[in-house]
């Protein structure tokens, strides 16, 4: 039988009272993982070193990835049907690391099945999927961690402190950035030269519209393609930008202008290799560069405090003094950070059993893949947007508005 939405809808409440056991301190949580590729692989990496972690099931279209997933468990089962990860009574969480297009049917799906969820970032494909995610962690009473690990990185939370403390002053720029040169193009990682056996595209598709079969979009390479994700903006902007929003101890920028297109590449990807967005906040102003044609003197987020300049980094994070009439006005700092991805899983785990929301909370990955969205939608219109945070609306401009969601390809439907 097909499971679809309705059905569970209809039994969601038993199946999550049949899920949801009590877990002690020292029960280990049974994990099941969709999507064996690239950051799949890390998540999994990470959790099999956690003692109170027991691998379950591993499921992926891509037999390859599927089976270098199970073998790392020790032959856990294999799955090539998220579906039947879902209906299994012995699994208390997933971790989602599929293509983007998918996070919100499955998160939500896996949210009425009982399951708790470590949900890779962006968050969501649209605005209005986050709405979803929200609404159906809440209504099933599930932890639903965003895969932004720096939010459990030690020196982002002591930086986060300090600025809203008042250590370097009046903040009102923020400054993000993603800039590497990769002019030479990117090519297909997987079956080149045709779908692999037993590789279901259609399902790969799932929601998004149908397309032929083209290698260059599956694998790590979907990024590019706005059927499936938002190019930089939602793959490292995610991360920088929901820091941004943690220091200024904001929920939602009041506008947003961008500009940006493809300039130098020339694969056949979409999303933009030059873009400039900048939020416009109730004191403050944050911008966002993605430059994927000259990686010039990086840094991933500058705040520009009138005593000082907070530089930070997923290693450490550095205070440089300024200096007025030669006297500088506040002491030099550097602080080091923990592991990111074992922090971050370890409070996934340790809020599964104690029903505590995680660092990343599926609220908080919302708001930030709100700013996202976004300055995405700004870039492709080539105009300012304004934002009510409050109703989660775009105000103004229907054309925008419209662009805060996306048709769902039959049969697949968020409830």
């Amino acid at each position: 039988m097909q499971i679809t939405r309705r059905n569970f809808t209809v039994s969601s409440v038993a199946t999550a009272l049949s899920a949801a056991r009590v877990l002690g301190a020292n029960d280990r949580v049974r994990v099941g993982l969709i999507g064996c590729g690239g950051r799949g692989k890390q998540d999994w990496t990470t959790l099999l070193k956690m003692k109170d972690a027991q691998p379950v099931v591993v499921c992926d279209l891509f037999e390859p990835f599927r089976a270098a997933a199970s073998q790392m468990a020790g032959g856990c089962e294999q799955a090539n049907d998220f579906r039947r990860v879902f209906e299994r009574k012995d699994v208390d969480a997933v971790i989602v690391a599929t293509p983007d297009h998918w996070h919100a049917y499955m998160a939500t799906t896996a949210c009425a099945a009982g399951k708790d969820v470590y949900c890779e970032k962006p968050l969501s494909l649209t605005i209005d999927d986050g709405k979803h995610m929200v609404a159906a962690a809440r209504t099933n009473n599930r932890v639903v961690q965003t895969g932004s690990q720096q939010r459990s990185g030690s020196h982002y939370g002591q930086a986060a402190k300090m600025i809203q403390d008042g250590a370097i002053g009046e903040v009102h720029e923020i400054r993000c950035s993603m800039t590497r040169n990769a002019t030479d193009g990117f090519k297909p990682t997987q079956m080149a030269d045709g779908v692999a056996p037993g590789f279901d595209w259609n399902m790969w598709l799932g929601p998004a519209p149908q397309r032929p079969f083209d290698p260059f979009r599956c694998i790590y390479n979907f990024r590019w393609f706005w059927d499936y994700s938002g190019g930089q903006m939602t793959n490292w902007g995610a991360h920088h930008l929901d820091i941004a929003r943690w220091f200024l101890n904001e929920s939602a920028p009041l506008s947003v202008a961008a500009f940006g297109g493809r300039y130098a590449i020339h694969d056949g990807g979409e999303t933009p290799d030059l873009q400039e967005v900048i939020y416009r906040f109730p004191k403050a102003i944050v911008t966002w560069t993605t430059r994927e044609i000259c990686e010039g003197q990086r840094y991933d987020l500058l705040a520009m405090g009138t005593k000082g300049v907070l530089s930070i980094t997923r290693s450490k994070f550095n205070i440089t003094p300024e200096v007025v009439k030669g006297k500088p006005l506040m002491e030099a700092v550097e602080v080091k950070g923990n592991n990111l991805d074992e922090a971050h899983m370890r409070n996934f785990l340790d809020c599964v059993k104690s029903r505590q929301r995680p660092n990343g909370d599926v609220e908080e990955g919302h708001r930030s893949a709100v700013m996202c969205h976004l300055g995405n939608i700004a870039t492709r219109l080539n105009r300012t947007v304004q934002w009510d945070g409050a109703k989660q609306e775009i105000t103004g401009d229907g054309e925008a508005s419209g662009m805060m969601a996306r048709p769902y390809r039959a049969p697949w439907k968020l409830a």
